[in-house]
């Protein structure tokens, strides 16, 4: 009994030590944690349960009977965030690179399989060089089995990749398809194509960075949704944002009881808007002074700035924010940013998150660029997303709401269960002086008759009252009360059920 003890210590010791000293202290010197280490610091303190410790890859090919190390280049388990069930598998760089194997990728799919047995979030933290090249279609297939659980996942368990290092070729997708993607500045980038093969096809000199870095998926590709400065940030972060969502798709997000009174006012929300219609103003403040203690999570905050997401708290209850921001574009709807709260509005109706819409839209972006680039087919994504959406729906309009814009941006129409305007609410099909240069075009050359246009125009359409007196408005409130309104709104809507009709699955326009 003694030596099987000792055995299994010396085992467990191997395991623990990865690829050894050496390359740990070279994952330190990047200024990067360990695989174990990532874990300690996710979890709350001595919850995790490690599982397949003893896991060791079956390759025989190119001397690699000879390279066994338990665990084979994953750590995988599950413990409590918060006291909150996640299940977590952490690559591990130092052994093969934190390259894919068969056996590496049978331990990530037995848990992801374990989480969904029992309704639990999977938190996947990568750092590989991809797939296992020594075993071949093997490595290839344990990919696939991968992307195979994140779509079965997909709207039953959270699931959310941390990459903390290289993720590239197919190692990339399944990130990808799972519902956020987080990275760290400097030591993580994420590619279909390496810089080298970039440079061999089309002759393009590109770094990693450059084409995969943090930057460039938080900027330009919105395949991030937030980038971190370094490993320990992430993480603790990570323990931060897990606290809005719930564990599955049938139970409720996590209410987590506030001191900020619910029926709190705020008078400085009453000269938020300015009295030009042209001027812009920080949708941000708002969003700050609405919900609870002023904490908003907001992601992707750097990719289509014209429209703001996130999450926050409504009298501790977990809302989805979905917000114009008049500040960028003048909060114009285009491809990217109907893209990016197209995704989000899923999320939150996928795990019963409400979602709280604060409106100022002139409209979509227009332009031969925007046109040619899908703006049809992509704006129909949010509109889809809201359309199909059955979580309360609080809308709050808080300038303009022009045109189809009016419209996608969970009105009425598309079964918004409250929809509250502020006084000062424009809702029209254009602007007062495009309407006027088309309806009156007789008028062209006489600007004294045309500026009287729109002054008639203005006052007749530019209100809320002519939506409010077809109950397209459910009410007109004064800007301070707007906190407690929703608050209202979201207690009432606590038990509402609302059910879409059987269906395979609908056929969103990608």
């Amino acid at each position: 009994m003694h030596d099987i003890q000792q055995q299994l210590e010396l085992k467990r010791a191997q395991a623990r030590l990865g690829g050894g000293q050496k390359r740990i202290d070279a994952q330190h010197a990047k200024g990067k944690l360990t695989a174990r280490e990532r874990i300690e610091l996710l979890l709350d303190e001595g919850s995790f349960e490690e599982w397949d410790m003893f896991v060791e890859h079956r390759c025989a090919d190119f001397g690699m009977q000879d390279q066994k190390i338990p665990g084979d280049g994953v750590v995988t388990g599950y413990g409590v965030i918060n006291g909150r069930l996640v299940f977590v598998f952490s690559q591990d760089f130092t052994v093969f690179g934190g390259a894919l194997s068969e056996a590496h990728a049978e331990k990530i799919c037995k848990v992801m399989d374990q989480a969904m047995k029992v309704g639990a979030p999977v938190i996947g933290l990568n750092d590989s060089g991809g797939a296992r090249i020594q075993e071949g279609v093997a490595s290839l297939g344990g990919y696939a089995e991968v992307f195979q659980r994140n779509v079965l996942a997909s709207g039953v368990i959270p699931q959310i990749s941390l990459i903390m290092g290289p993720c590239a070729g197919g190692a990339v997708y399944s990130p990808s398809m799972t519902d956020f993607t987080f990275m760290v500045k400097d030591s993580s980038y994420m590619f279909v194509t390496g810089p080298e093969v970039v440079k061999t096809v089309t002759h393009e000199e590109v770094s990693a960075e450059e084409l995969g870095g943090a930057s460039a998926h938080t900027t330009k590709s919105g395949v991030a949704d937030l980038a971190f400065e370094d490993d320990v940030e992430a993480l603790l972060m990570l323990r931060r944002f897990f606290n809005y969502l719930p564990l599955n798709n049938r139970e409720k997000p996590p209410v987590r009881r506030s001191t900020d009174p619910a029926h709190r006012l705020d008078p400085s929300l009453d000269t938020l808007v300015p009295d030009n219609p042209n001027t812009p103003y920080d949708i941000k403040e708002l969003i700050a002074k609405v919900v609870d203690d002023g904490d908003f999570f907001e992601l992707q905050p750097d990719f289509a700035k014209n429209i703001v997401i996130g999450f926050g708290r409504m009298d501790g209850q977990s809302v989805g924010i979905v917000a114009n921001q008049p500040l960028v574009l003048a909060g114009c709807l285009d491809i990217k940013s109907s893209i990016k709260a197209a995704r989000f509005v899923r999320f939150c109706d996928a795990f019963n998150i409400p979602v709280v819409t604060f409106v100022d839209v002139p409209g979509f972006m227009p332009g031969t660029a925007q046109e040619h680039g899908g703006i049809i087919k992509h704006g129909a994504k949010l509109l889809y997303a809201y359309a199909e959406c059955t979580v309360p729906k609080i809308t709050v309009i808080t300038r303009k709401a022009y045109g189809g814009a009016y419209d996608v941006m969970s009105s009425k129409h598309l079964r918004g269960d409250v929809n509250l305007a502020w006084p000062n609410a424009e809702i029209a099909v254009m602007g007062a002086k495009g309407a006027v240069e088309i309806i009156f075009r007789q008028d062209k050359d006489d600007p004294a008759k045309l500026a009287a246009r729109e002054a008639e125009y203005r006052a007749n359409f530019a209100n809320p009252f002519v939506a409010g007196s077809r109950g397209y408005i459910d009410d007109v409130i004064q800007p301070h009360e707007t906190r407690k309104r929703i608050c209202r709104s979201l207690v009432m809507l606590r038990d509402k059920k609302v059910e879409n009709p059987w269906r395979k699955h609908g056929n969103i326009p990608l």
